[in-house]
């Protein structure tokens, strides 16, 4: 599906289902240098099992045009543009890493206007502050193909995934790699790679964010992580404790990309949250 917002086309992957104004609404935000393809099999099931899916490609990104954000604030903008553009009124928000940043922040910034925009609110793969080192970050603009190889190898525990996710076999870097080639070629402009990190390392709001948050919030976490380790988002966890909401913490057996690592475990963790 193409959306109009702030006069770019922004595409989100429905799941192969219509758009359904009288089911409940879930909006997919990726990491850095991903499309909406990471949550192939969580978005699919949920799209099936009565749930609108709106899987974006960040702006600059895959399918959607407009300029690359500089900024959490900048991703956060073009999806309450989305929400507004499909008249949706409520919507539960998931994002991964650099995702989770964008949901957080957009949870809070609802809770000043619209506290009951966001029914829920999934973050996987999350940390905070979630720093990148200078090396990593010198990389992503100099030797992208070298900053490629570094995050796939922090990224994944695993060879191949179960077949629940790509299918039986698929090797979890190569694909990883040439999802990533393919996002960063796909804006001739800018570099996405290194504005997606910079907009990781410069995003200081986390702990001010979660404490407007006002709906329940869930952490999907790998115990393998190197990228963002359980232990980077206790922050998270203790303010959105503060908060009074409820909170759950699903810790999987993966690296950071749980999605396609284990996806089984993430789509339980988020159906249990969900009610779905």
């Amino acid at each position: 599906m193409n959306i109009e917002v702030n006069g770019h086309t922004l595409y989100a992957y429905t799941g192969g289902k219509p758009f359904n104004p009288a089911q409940p609404t879930l909006v997919f935000i990726h990491g850095v240098l991903n499309d909406h393809s990471v949550w192939i099999l969580q978005s699919r099931f949920f799209a099936h099992h009565g749930w609108n899916v709106l899987a974006i490609d960040q702006p600059g990104h895959g399918r959607s045009g407009g300029p690359a954000p500089k900024s959490v604030a900048d991703v956060s903008t073009a999806v309450l543009g989305m929400l507004d553009a499909l008249g949706v009124q409520q919507a539960a928000l998931a994002g991964h890493s650099f995702g989770s940043l964008i949901a957080l922040h957009t949870a809070a910034h609802l809770s000043k206007t619209a506290p009951d925009r966001v029914s829920h609110l999934v973050m996987v793969g999350t940390a905070f502050p979630m720093r990148v080192s200078p090396a990593l970050l010198d990389a992503s603009l100099n030797q992208p193909e070298k900053a490629i190889a570094m995050v796939n190898v922090f990224s994944h525990s695993t060879l191949s995934p179960p077949p629940s996710a790509l299918g039986p076999g698929t090797w979890l870097y190569g694909g990883s790699a040439a999802l990533m080639r393919r996002v960063l070629a796909s804006n001739t402009a800018e570099n996405v790679f290194h504005t997606g990190f910079s907009a990781c390392d410069g995003y200081a709001d986390g702990e001010a964010d979660m404490a407007h948050v006002r709906c329940p919030v869930a952490f999907i976490l790998g115990e393998r992580d190197q990228m963002t380790p359980p232990k980077a988002a206790q922050s998270l966890v203790k303010g959105a404790r503060a908060t009074g909401q409820p909170v759950s913490v699903a810790t999987l057996p993966a690296g950071h990309s749980l999605m396609t690592e284990d996806p089984e475990g993430t789509l339980a963790a988020m159906r249990a949250f969900l009610g779905a």
